[in-house]
């Protein structure tokens, strides 16, 4: 069940992301994917920064930020 809840975090997040970044999602599949290594990419900023997610919100916020950063990582490597 925990695989399955972190698969819908990863959607929604990517999704968030995508809104954020460009104006729209990526398809399912897309989203859950940016949305998972947003998770890692925001997870690990989080550790270092020192904020520790406690709830689903928290996680939601951490993944989206994450995800964000990726997009915007991915941007400018694209541009050049």
């Amino acid at each position: 069940m925990h695989f399955l809840w972190f698969i819908l975090l990863g959607a929604v997040a990517g999704w968030l992301a995508g809104q954020i970044t460009k104006g729209g999602g990526f398809g399912l599949l897309g989203n859950i994917i940016v949305g998972i290594l947003g998770a890692v990419v925001g997870g690990w900023l989080a550790g270092v920064i020192g904020i520790l997610p406690t709830n689903l919100l928290g996680e939601l916020l951490v993944a989206t930020g994450g995800a964000v950063v990726l997009l915007f990582v991915v941007s400018l490597i694209r541009k050049s």
